[in-house]
């Protein structure tokens, strides 16, 4: 397994069974606000490693295991590496711009910087499928990836746990734009899924305009 992919997912683990054992380091390095808005920006970055619990966990470490080694056989290890970083720092910044003024909110978890790494294999290879533990039957990636962001919308709107839902939008929206940065030649090669992976992102700041999330 690729060494930089290894240390991304020791280092979550780490980080997020201290969270799960000592609510004080939790609460210090979660995404919170309020603390940001008031100079500890460390939390936009460290709150990407904290969880909410092992199912979390798990479920964005799977998903990142199943997803990155597209990104980085394509495109190598440092754009894998930006990749994941700036679609975790994407992330965190559209968050604290859609919530800017909701002191209260908290919000953990890689999803950010794992839904940018999925959003740029699918763009790298938009025929790859995927087989889950409930299905039977393969699922194209990009049906997973879109569907991913439109059950962000409801975890958006429900407001039930602290999982980073917006983080998902600003984490998908890091990768697509880096990927295609990288990769200028798929708006004419691969246009269809270029414009398809974009609906999500465009609903979300529809809805946001709109006053409905």
């Amino acid at each position: 397994m690729n060494i930089i992919l290894i240390a991304i997912v020791v280092l979550n683990v780490i980080v997020s069974f201290k969270g799960f054992e000592d609510l004080a380091f939790f609460r210090k390095y979660e995404f919170h606000i309020g603390s940001i808005r008031a100079g500890e920006q460390i939390r936009m970055f460290s709150s990407a490693f904290l969880h909410a619990d092992i199912s979390h966990l798990a479920f964005n470490m799977l998903t990142l295991y199943f997803f990155a080694p597209v990104v980085y056989t394509y495109l190598g290890d440092f754009s894998f590496l930006l990749i994941y970083v700036g679609s975790l720092l994407s992330g965190s910044l559209l968050t604290l711009f859609m919530h800017k003024n909701d002191y209260s909110y908290r919000a953990i978890g890689a999803s950010g910087a794992v839904t940018g790494v999925l959003y740029s294999a699918i763009l790298l290879q938009p025929d790859m499928n995927l087989y889950l533990f409930f299905i039977p039957i393969p699922i194209p990636a990009y049906i997973f990836g879109i569907g991913y962001l439109l059950y962000s919308i409801y975890g958006m709107k429900a407001k039930r746990d602290n999982i980073g839902h917006t983080a998902h939008f600003g984490g998908a929206i890091g990768g697509y734009l880096i990927t295609l940065t990288k990769e200028p030649q798929m708006f004419t090669d691969n246009t269809g899924m270029v414009i398809l992976l974009a609906i999500p992102i465009v609903l979300l700041f529809v809805l946001e305009k709109m006053g409905k999330l």
